[in-house]
């Protein structure tokens, strides 16, 4: 039963991606966790993103910010350099408890940070560490929202310019974990993958259309409260494991 469970769970999740941009992969690397070791969660959560994120970018590539994502991708491959050194892996318990608090980034005080990923420093620091806490936990989605929540962005040219450096940053997370996971002998099962990808796309394009009517108010409001939600029940999740 667990690959059933999680082609289900990509669709219902590539869902709310297609909606909120990242509330979805969240869940998402929650659900992979419970039922696969963590490296293969890595992994099979990397592949998963990556179509989901692919697709919704091509859904909506006129509003791409091409500028903001070429300086990101400099960031990005900056912090995967670094990492590709070092030899690490989250236990269950820490893995949730890291994807709890990720969410808790959302809650910062946007006008004392002021980031805003037009900007070019803002935009490598965006990769960097993006990328870097995608490698680590698995998401990064609630930190990469933190640079782009500055005024004049259309929720759309959010979506989509997120939607593309997360294709980077879940390109780098399979790049790193694919050699542990094959050397622990884990075997991805990439038949099922190919089985989720086209339901990553449906669930993708079903979500699109709903935030084509969904006012930017609203889009940031659900957003925040999603994620901080799932944030806490993998945080509670995870002290259970530890004790």
């Amino acid at each position: 039963m667990t690959w059933p469970l999680i082609l289900l769970a990509t669709l219902v999740t590539a869902f709310i991606s297609g909606i909120f941009g990242m509330a979805g992969g969240l869940i998402l690397m929650g659900v992979l966790a419970l039922l696969l070791p963590v490296s293969a969660a890595m992994v099979t959560h990397g592949a998963i993103q990556s179509v989901s994120n692919g697709w919704r970018a091509i859904l909506w590539r006129n509003y791409i910010d091409w500028r903001v994502l070429g300086i990101y991708l400099a960031g990005s491959l900056a912090a995967f350099l670094l990492l590709i050194g070092l030899a690490f892996e989250l236990s269950k318990p820490w893995l949730f408890i890291v994807l709890g608090l990720v969410p808790g980034l959302i809650w910062i005080p946007k006008r004392r940070l002021s980031l805003d990923a037009r900007k070019p420093v803002h935009a490598v620091a965006c990769g960097f560490a993006v990328t870097g806490l995608n490698i680590v936990a698995g998401v990064s989605g609630p930190l990469l929202d933190i640079f782009f929540v500055a005024d004049g962005m259309d929720r759309r040219a959010i979506v989509a310019t997120k939607a593309a450096t997360q294709v980077a940053a879940h390109a780098a997370k399979i790049a790193f974990y694919l050699m542990p996971a094959l050397a622990a002998g884990v075997f991805v099962q990439w038949p099922w993958l190919l089985a989720a990808a086209p339901l990553a796309i449906i669930g993708t394009t079903l979500g699109a259309r709903v935030l084509a009517i969904m006012s930017d108010a609203d889009f940031r409001k659900y957003t925040k409260w999603i994620v901080t939600g799932v944030g806490a029940i993998y945080v509670i999740r995870g002290v259970i494991l530890l004790a």
